[in-house]
């Protein structure tokens, strides 16, 4: 017998939200549609592998330059988020199955496939999980260094809130090269845009990352558009500066649906750039602040500077 169920909501928790208004994206933001033939073939890996991208699921406008050159930011732990994040399109509820265990080596498989110099992996939130996914980064970490040596990797976590008290110690001690983690937006707007999350707790996570390794890069990052102010945002690099964060990504915020947050306002690039200069100013080692910035766009070229950078702070470069 076919099942006759109604298809499952992306959004449950947004549907009865009456409807914000999709205001038309400025020039400056406006991307072409991808096309390439490195697009379709990092396609195919993907789908061989049988993996989830982030780049797909939250529907990045940069999909299209970045898998043509065959980058592309794995996201682990499955497809649907237990958190309800009100700027994100990923799907929300309770995740239909258990960690697979064959992933972290699927994943490994597809950097080595794709030949990559640098990899980001991400995750959805798995507060149904006691550690949070802690021990599937780790294992997934593992596994690419076994399967592809050479390739630098990073990680963009979740906050590990609900989890048990030594996740963070698990995921570090698997050495990633960078560890991400984005508090979003400015705390005055967590209630509304991050409801789940705790800012102070996000920027401890951050902070203990360096406690638990001082030699491994941290980096986080913001949207614009929701709603800030200028000085909101200042403040958050601040307190980012204050927790020893290395790299800070700065992008402006885009609505996926009429049932998400409301765009506030399309920043300007010559907001962006103000932005960009007063972060370096704050001592970070790494910055990148344009509309189009996302935390894995041109990740690898970063990663490049950012160790650059940091040698030349240190006088070895």
């Amino acid at each position: 017998m076919n099942d006759q169920s109604p298809p499952r909501l992306r959004h449950p928790e947004k549907a009865r939200k009456p409807d914000n208004p999709q205001p038309r994206k400025p020039e400056w933001i406006r991307v072409k549609a991808p096309t390439s033939k490195g697009y379709h073939e990092t396609a195919k890996i993907m789908r061989e592998n049988r993996l989830t991208t982030v780049c797909e699921e939250a529907g990045c406008p940069n999909v299209g330059e970045c898998w043509s050159q065959g980058h592309a930011t794995m996201m682990i732990m499955g497809e649907v988020c237990t958190r309800a994040c009100t700027f994100c399109n990923i799907a929300t509820g309770k995740p239909p199955e258990a960690l697979d265990v064959f992933e972290p080596g699927r994943v490994a498989d597809a950097v080595k496939k794709l030949g990559l110099n640098h990899v980001v992996i991400t995750s959805v939130d798995r507060d149904d999980v006691d550690d949070g996914g802690a021990e599937h980064f780790a294992m997934t970490i593992r596994a690419i260094r076994k399967q592809a040596p050479g390739t630098t990797i990073e990680i963009l976590t979740p906050d590990f809130i609900r989890s048990t008290p030594d996740a963070l110690d698990v995921v570090v001690a698997a050495k990633p090269d960078v560890f991400n983690h984005n508090l979003e937006t400015v705390p005055g707007l967590y209630p509304e845009v991050r409801p789940g999350a705790r800012y102070f707790h996000s920027l401890r996570l951050l902070q203990r990352v360096k406690e638990l390794d001082p030699t491994m890069f941290t980096k986080s990052g913001i949207m614009v558009g929701l709603g800030e102010d200028k000085q909101a945002v200042m403040q958050v690099m601040d307190d980012m500066r204050a927790a020893d964060i290395d790299f800070l990504t700065i992008g402006q915020y885009l609505q996926p649906t009429p049932k998400h947050h409301r765009v506030d306002r399309f920043v300007t690039p010559e907001e962006f750039a103000a932005y960009e200069k007063a972060a370096w100013g704050k001592g970070f080692s790494m910055v990148s602040a344009t509309p189009l910035t996302r935390s894995s766009y041109h990740a690898g070229d970063d990663f490049a500077r950012l160790r650059e950078n940091r040698l030349k702070k240190l006088g070895m470069a």
